[in-house]
């Protein structure tokens, strides 16, 4: 009997999401290429392993029991792949992370330029997702790791076979459009009167926002929904609401955007969530270790000073002789 290793992947996602669409989806493979490898695995094993019902795939008690092994086979693979790079002289891996756009545009960059020169051997691919798949993403096996957020206000439910590592420690600030709030910092009581930008409610950071808010005491007017903070701050810069921007993401202001610090204290912790299977590959700490450095040269890193209450980063203080209600206040 030969079992192959991507098909027994299928025959996982099947066993855990229920349905071969579903499977699909999390596999990023055509519904119809899986129906024909599980088949394939079927001939494989020369049992009957699911049953058809209707539109819906069911498994058989030995599909299930295949679908068991799966899970250790998979599990052992993966920690053969972790004990060889541990035995070779130099570490050589192929990884994939999920990031979002200001953790790509601001610590990668200079976290694989690094990398590249102390460790050839590794490569990194990255897969864009929303922050709040990348986690599930890592657990069922589409990721060897991921950028994962909590919101020092919403903090996220954490998967008990992950293992992070924090990366980063992020201020929140106000962005508004330029000249609309004419001091050095703002509460969030004070920009009520404001329409707002701001993610949706199935996003981690949108519910952080709408949280805030209300515990300033109001529900912000939200008049746009998008899911970066780039797209949130070219809208500011048409003066069509204020946004909420991290430390990160100040790299990606737009001209007509002022950066105001708040006095209400909001943060973030950006972290990097693995399988706790591989929490010694060696590999993937080099990675860890790598983004790690790069957050920490850029000023965020989590044994960073965050700046008081009311405080503005030093890379975006005013240019000298011009007091902070004159000038934006933000990254150039």
């Amino acid at each position: 009997m030969d079992l192959s290793l991507p098909r027994l992947r299928m025959l996982r996602e099947l066993h855990r999401r229920g349905t071969v669409t579903a499977a699909a989806t999390a596999l990023h493979y055509t519904a119809s290429a899986v129906s024909q490898q599980l088949a394939q695995l079927e001939r494989d094993v020369g049992t009957r392993l699911f049953e058809r019902r209707g539109r819906r795939v069911l498994l058989t008690d030995l599909g299930m029991l295949l679908a068991e092994h799966a899970e250790d086979i998979l599990a052992s693979v993966e920690r053969a792949t972790q004990a060889l790079e541990e035995a070779g002289e130099s570490v050589s891996a192929r990884l994939t992370a999920g990031v979002w756009a200001s953790v790509a545009s601001g610590l990668l960059p200079g976290a694989l330029t690094a990398l590249a020169r102390t460790h050839p051997g590794i490569r990194l691919r990255t897969r864009e997702l929303a922050p709040e798949e990348t986690a599930a993403a890592v657990r069922d096996g589409q990721l060897d790791l991921s950028f994962v957020i909590d919101y020092s206000n919403y903090p996220m439910t954490w998967d008990r076979g992950l293992e992070r590592s924090v990366i980063a420690v992020e201020r929140l600030y106000a962005a508004v459009p330029a000249g609309a709030v004419p001091t050095a910092s703002v509460s969030l009581a004070e920009l009520a009167e404001h329409p707002w930008i701001a993610a949706p409610t199935r996003s981690h950071f949108g519910h952080a926002v709408r949280l805030a808010c209300q515990s300033a005491g109001y529900e912000p007017r939200i008049n746009h929904e998008v899911e970066e903070q780039a797209t949130a701050m070219a809208m500011v810069a048409a003066g069509l609401g204020v946004t909420l921007v991290s430390d990160l993401g100040l790299a990606l202001r737009p001209p007509g955007v002022d950066v105001v610090a708040l006095g209400d204290a909001l943060t973030r912790t950006v972290s990097l969530a693995y399988r706790t299977g591989s929490a010694r590959r060696a590999a993937l700490l080099l990675v860890v270790d790598a983004v790690r450095t790069a957050a920490a040269e850029k000023g965020v890193g989590a044994d960073a000073a965050l700046p008081p209450p009311g405080g503005v980063p030093a890379q975006a203080a005013p240019p000298d002789g011009v007091g902070a209600a004159d000038a934006p206040v933000g990254l150039g």
